[in-house]
């Protein structure tokens, strides 16, 4: 899928001339003749680029540009004139356009200008990328993650649908992100939707987008998630912990590919790439009547299962290096170094909370070990109370039941909070407990934060 252009020109020839052309450069082309059609355009299309006369009838260019710029920072505009002047390139540049292009057009000098402005889109979209420390490449050389990216190169250039399913702290969102840049659709939206957080009233607004006045509260209009991602790709994260009701409505989305807004009688075209993700056994969840059947079989068009860290222990030295890398980068701090001894604490541990938790505990190292080698010593104290629960170390110890439910409950607690990154709401939410018996909890057994016993 290519980007978005919006011409805005009131001579209609012009606008039809610049279509023709830059549609056989392979961009998606849309024309307005006035200020005002060009921001209703761009509030329900959002294109990537515009290119802009500046003498239109009603508000001219350089007040279009002020608003454009005003709400939309990240969309490129190139302002063209019959009439241009050093002064009026000076002040539309100042007011945030890319360039300035003079009537008559030289149409290979719009084409290069806007292939340019494109480039400067997508090298700060890297930029950002590299300033959050996300380069979503997957890590490791162990045989389940070489098949994980054989299988991810295979199927990230088509439109399939896919569930990723894996524990918490896996990588999931690493793996949505690395099937959409391997896309065809990689020059469009990556839209994340977290299924959990969403409040049940707000479901429709957040995924359809709302009218102005609408409901209570409603002070403008909004594009909803679905509507954002148009063409592009939506990332359904713990899409199983969405209530009967909200799965419901994604059903008929995904089905029909077309929506109302909240309060709107317009019908919206949408076409979207679907990732799904979840940590929980969705045939389970079907059988206790929590996960409806007929979305499973809509989302799980090509499965795809990341394997805990436990089960690829053999990259915990590959893994290990590149968070130190990123760490130190990040950190400001010389990178350190890890000894044999170190590592093969490291690979003795189960890692509950997976990569997620290597990561937290290397960023911990680099930060508070004295040295610039990790040694054994450093490293705080991984107990068995994180590894893998094990029935029979109770029944070997003849545990009272009392005993065994304490110790069962405290384990659980604890690899549920490693597993949710110490986010108390969240593994209160996952568990089914209330925040201030899970606080309780927590105190009672001791389990203070970021405690690795």
């Amino acid at each position: 899928m290519n980007e978005t252009i919006l011409v805005v020109d009131d001579e209609e020839s012009i606008c039809l001339s610049l279509k023709g052309i830059l549609s056989d450069e392979g961009y998606e082309v849309l024309t307005a003749q006035t200020g005002e059609e060009c921001l209703d355009i761009i509030e329900e299309e959002l294109p990537s680029l515009v290119l802009l006369d500046i003498w239109l009838p009603g508000i001219d260019g350089v007040e279009t540009l002020k608003r454009i710029k005003s709400k939309y920072p990240q969309i490129q505009v190139i302002m063209i004139s019959g009439h241009g002047t050093v002064e009026s390139a000076v002040v539309t540049t100042k007011l945030g356009a890319f360039d300035f292009i003079e009537k008559p057009l030289s149409l290979d000098k719009i084409v290069l200008v806007i292939d340019h402005a494109l480039d400067i889109i997508r090298l700060e979209e890297e930029n950002k990328l590299l300033k959050d420390g996300q380069s979503y490449e997957i890590d490791g050389n162990s045989k389940k993650i070489i098949e994980l990216k054989e299988m991810i190169r295979i199927i990230s250039p088509t439109n399939a649908w896919i569930l990723i399913m894996g524990e918490n702290g896996t990588g999931k969102e690493l793996v949505a992100r690395s099937i959409y840049r391997q896309s065809r659709r990689s020059g469009k939206s990556f839209i994340e939707v977290n299924c959990a957080a969403i409040p049940e009233e707000l479901i429709e607004s957040e995924l359809f987008g709302h009218e102005k006045g609408a409901f209570t509260g409603a002070t403008e209009k909004k594009r909803g998630k679905f509507d954002l991602a148009n063409k592009g790709t939506i990332f359904l994260d713990e899409v199983a912990d969405m209530s009967l009701k909200a799965q419901a409505k994604i059903l008929r989305i995904l089905q029909e590919k077309k929506f109302e807004r909240v309060g709107g009688t317009r019908i919206i075209d949408t076409d979207v790439r679907v990732l799904a993700a979840t940590n929980k056994n969705l045939e389970y969840e079907m059988e206790k009547g929590r996960f409806r059947q007929d979305l499973y079989y809509r989302l799980n068009v090509i499965p795809l299962e990341i394997p805990p860290l436990r089960d690829r222990i053999e990259d915990v030295p590959l893994l290990a290096d590149h968070f130190i890398r990123e760490l130190s980068l990040k950190e400001s701090k010389k990178e350190k170094h890890i000894d044999d001894d170190a590592l093969k604490v490291l690979m003795d541990h189960t890692w509950p909370g997976n990569v997620r938790e290597l990561k937290n505990i290397i960023e911990r190292l680099v930060i508070t070990s004295p040295s610039n080698i990790i040694t054994a010593d450093d490293i705080p104290p991984l107990s068995k109370d994180n590894h893998q629960f094990q029935s029979s170390d109770l029944s070997e110890n003849l545990y009272s039941f009392k005993e065994a439910k304490d110790i069962f409950e405290k384990d659980y607690i604890l690899r549920k909070l490693v597993e949710n990154d110490w986010n108390v709401k969240k593994t209160a939410k996952s568990i089914g407990l209330e925040r201030s018996n899970l606080h309780k909890k927590i105190k009672a057994y001791g389990l203070n934060e970021r405690q690795e016993k």
